[in-house]
């Protein structure tokens, strides 16, 4: 059994939730999302966020806005939706819910 493997697929089954996670304390820049995650220990490159980014966004859970940059071109500011806060508050209550459940499994 490879456990890095397993590392990463655990890790890659709580992206989306903490991506929502970090964009719910307000809005954010796509290197701010990096930076927070990497913070705690999930490491991630832009070529995995700016498709989960598309994907959220698909789903009507993020909205964006543009903000001019004195230091290039413009930035894509993400916020959640009402939807958006909606799915990350379900989501986040069945995260504790299995953290409950495995842990017990595991005592």
């Amino acid at each position: 059994m490879n456990i890095e493997n397993t590392k990463a697929q655990m890790r890659k089954g709580i992206l989306e939730m903490s991506i929502l996670a970090i964009i719910a304390r307000g809005e954010a820049y796509p290197s701010d999302i990096i930076k927070a995650l990497k913070d705690m220990d999930l490491i991630i490159v832009e070529g995995t966020l700016y498709p989960l980014l598309t994907r959220l966004k698909n789903y009507h859970l993020l909205d964006y806005r543009w903000e001019e940059s004195n230091s290039g071109p413009p930035r894509k500011y993400f916020s959640l939706t009402d939807e958006g806060h909606r799915v990350y508050l379900e989501l986040k209550q069945a995260w504790q819910d299995f953290v409950i459940c495995v842990n017990n499994i595991i005592k």
